[in-house]
């Protein structure tokens, strides 16, 4: 698979707190460009949240873009999606028997060590982070930074996603850093967060991610 530079990810806490409906944000991402998407939700999934995901996904295929459903498992098969996974969820191997030898399956480290084992693991991509401090985790790992980044991308030969506190500003040196792919979830949402600032905003994104 190839990653595109820019992986935005729909987080619905923060969504609900900037007053922003996860479909709106969603179509503004598509209609900016979106390469790939993946909806991110801790706790119990709703029926309304699922059919929501549901409209997305049927929106990211008509796109033909992957969609990626962060931690439920039973939510990726029945969407038909991808799933990314973090050290405390269900192991990669199980989730490859789950969803099948074409499913995108992410799976997240956070050192030298996770990363270095996670290069074996049957998974399409592995992402690292956080990168630089973020408000998006309760209890976020301790940084990387960019350095260490650096350092420990030779552990793999995956697709390598970063994550945590990247900011336009900082991009570029993620990517030169080694990074293949940039996750992110704060700075691409607007303070006024409407269809028109998110695309807008996504559409700057790609400027400084791509060629």
């Amino acid at each position: 698979m190839i990653l595109p530079p820019l992986y935005p990810i729909l987080d619905t806490a923060l969504l609900a707190a900037r007053g922003c409906p996860i479909e709106t944000a969603a179509e503004a991402m598509l209609e900016g460009g979106a390469q790939i998407l993946q909806i991110r939700h801790k706790g119990h999934w709703p029926r309304d949240l699922y059919e929501q995901a549901e409209s997305i996904a049927a929106a990211c295929r008509q796109a033909a873009i992957p969609f990626i459903v962060n931690d439920r498992a039973d939510i990726a098969l029945l969407l038909q999606a991808g799933l990314h996974v973090g050290q405390d969820d269900l192991p990669p191997a199980d989730v490859r028997r789950l969803l099948g030898e074409d499913a995108i399956i992410g799976f997240s480290t956070h050192n030298a060590r996770q990363l270095s084992e996670a290069a074996a693991e049957p998974v399409t991509y592995l992402a690292i982070g956080p990168i630089f401090a973020t408000q998006s985790k309760i209890k976020p790992d301790p940084v990387v930074g960019l350095d260490q980044l650096r350092a420990w991308k030779p552990l793999t030969t995956k697709p390598l996603v970063a994550i945590g506190g990247i900011t336009r500003a900082t991009a570029r040196s993620v990517l030169d850093a080694g990074a293949t792919s940039l996750a992110v979830i704060s700075d691409l949402l607007p303070p006024d967060c409407s269809a028109g600032s998110i695309r807008e905003r996504l559409q700057e994104w790609r400027a400084v991610t791509e060629p």
